[in-house]
């Protein structure tokens, strides 16, 4: 199998500067009450503004969680095209399969050794 490495260079690089965007979005720099501008924070009116805004919060920390890892994955995908190890599995050294790569182009394991792993 050979794959085309600039082809997937660049769809890890495209990928790389979304999420990157995406994660500029959701990083927090100061305090609910400095992001809010509501200096009344704890009062009762605003209980339901407080609690919206704490759950939006969560949910930036989750997807930001997430992004960082996408973006670590990807990274590490692209050090293996340097490496010239791309595309094969870390289990049992095979091919992953290019419609493995077109989904997942970050992927380390080839679609056996992923649905193994998922099964332990």
């Amino acid at each position: 199998m050979s794959l085309d490495l600039d082809y997937y260079r660049e769809r890890l690089e495209g990928e790389r500067a979304r999420l990157e965007h995406a994660l500029a979005t959701v990083n927090h720099k100061g305090s609910l009450i400095d992001e809010t501008g509501d200096l009344a924070i704890g009062a009762d009116d605003h209980l339901a503004d407080n609690a919206t805004e704490t759950f939006m919060r969560e949910l930036d920390d989750g997807l930001g969680e997430n992004t960082s890892h996408l973006l670590d994955a990807i990274e590490a995908a692209l050090r293996r095209i340097d490496e010239g190890t791309f595309g094969t599995c870390e289990v049992c050294g095979g091919p992953i399969g290019e419609e493995r790569l077109a989904a997942v182009p970050y992927a380390t394991l080839c679609i056996e050794d992923k649905r193994a792993r998922e099964r332990t």
